[in-house]
């Protein structure tokens, strides 16, 4: 059978991401792990941006119209 790929879990990414930008501010790393450091913390930056796009996709609001299931963008009740 097949493996299939967890995908990342958006709290662990973002905590993983914080420990990097804290290791990283302390600007104690020599260069090359300070290189390693950043590209970790870009893919990590990437799978945060994918989750909360596919999260913002998911969160749609039904609305029936003329008998059929139509789907629209969620949007945010704005402060006036």
């Amino acid at each position: 059978m097949a493996r299939t790929r967890k995908a990342p879990d958006f709290e662990q990414s973002l905590t993983q991401l914080e420990a990097v930008v804290e290791r990283m501010e302390q600007g104690d790393l020599p260069i090359e792990e300070a290189l390693k450091a950043f590209e970790e913390g870009v893919k990590l930056t990437r799978e945060c941006q994918e989750i909360l796009e596919q999260t913002e996709q998911k969160v749609q609001v039904l609305v029936e119209q003329q008998g059929e299931m139509k789907t629209r963008p969620f949007q945010e009740e704005q402060d006036d």
